[in-house]
């Protein structure tokens, strides 16, 4: 269990230390955009180009590993659509919520992996992460055209250039096209693209604690409660459930039970702002996400440990 705690406490700590800059307003909110975008734009594929160029994507771990969070992912989505009749609440609002229970925040799920399962694990994640970003941000972008205020004439075309404009994204498709080209790796770029690597997660966690907002995650309680329970208790044991019914080994079956775990995705606030969100909610709902998990990743980690 202690090693559990010193896997998971330096992460949080982190996450913890990038809001007290906020709040104590050594770095306030606006400086944070700019330090957001490099991260973005060019830290995070310093991370994934690498590390999904040389994955393995052939072996049964990455296809396991990526069935089950698409299949969770897949399954939560399709209920929260089926049951948003009975929520009674705005369209903008059901973005929010559908955004909260299908978004992972990966500055947090990568450095807990790294620190839990090692390289092997990381290599892992990111096979996972080139699957399910392009499959989750094209179902979150459609229900946002669908109910985001102001976004029905919102058309294919705009929607794909979206996409398309995800640094994110882009990343993913450019190791995926490297290692399918069985480009060897190149010497010089390879190490300049881990250098760039190292320094995303933790930027990325501090990134994640100066973008938490409480205010909003105690005026709306029940769907707050809801959205977030769902998140970090359901989803973790359904991905775990469905790496067992595939036949994963055990590092992959962690693996893939932490992607459920993880928190809300910080990138679900901008883009509810920028297609018509309920964007308020959607920030105290990643708040609440993330400090709930803070609690459920480590008891979660023992379970699987012990179990």
């Amino acid at each position: 269990m202690s090693g559990i705690l010193l896997g998971v406490v330096p992460v949080f700590a982190l996450i913890a230390i990038g809001y007290c800059l906020k709040i104590s307003g050594f770095l306030p909110l606006e400086r944070w955009a700019p330090i957001e975008k490099l991260s973005i734009s060019v830290l995070y594929p310093g991370f994934l180009i690498p590390a999904i160029w040389g994955a393995d994507l052939t072996g049964h771990a990455a296809t396991a590993a990526s069935a089950a969070a698409v299949g969770a992912v897949a399954i939560v989505g399709a209920l929260a659509l089926l049951l948003r009749p009975l929520m009674r609440i705005p369209g903008p609002s059901f973005t929010s919520v559908f955004q909260g229970l299908t978004r992972w925040n990966s500055f947090v799920f990568l450095p807990v992996i790294r620190q839990t399962f090692g390289q092997h694990g990381l290599a892992l994640a990111a096979v996972m992460l080139a699957v399910l970003i392009p499959v989750v941000n094209i179902v979150c972008v459609w229900v946002m055209v669908r109910w985001g205020e102001g976004q029905a004439g919102t058309s294919p075309k705009a929607v794909a250039k979206a996409m398309f404009q995800n640094p994110i994204l882009l990343a993913c498709l450019a190791g995926l096209a490297l290692n399918f080209a069985h480009i060897p790796t190149i010497p010089g770029a390879w190490e300049l693209l881990k250098l760039l690597g190292d320094a995303a997660l933790p930027l990325g966690l501090l990134i994640a604690g100066a973008g938490l907002h409480f205010r909003e995650a105690v005026s709306r309680p029940w769907i707050m409660g809801l959205t977030t329970a769902v998140k970090v208790l359901v989803m973790p044991f359904l991905m775990w459930g469905l790496a067992v019914l595939f036949g994963a080994d055990r590092t992959t079956q962690g693996v893939v039970m932490l992607c459920g775990a993880a928190p809300g995705a910080a990138a679900s606030y901008v883009l509810s702002r920028q297609m018509g969100g309920d964007s308020p909610l959607m920030a105290g709902i990643i708040a609440l996400t993330v400090v709930v998990s803070a609690v459920t990743i480590p008891v979660l980690l023992a379970l699987f440990h012990f179990g």
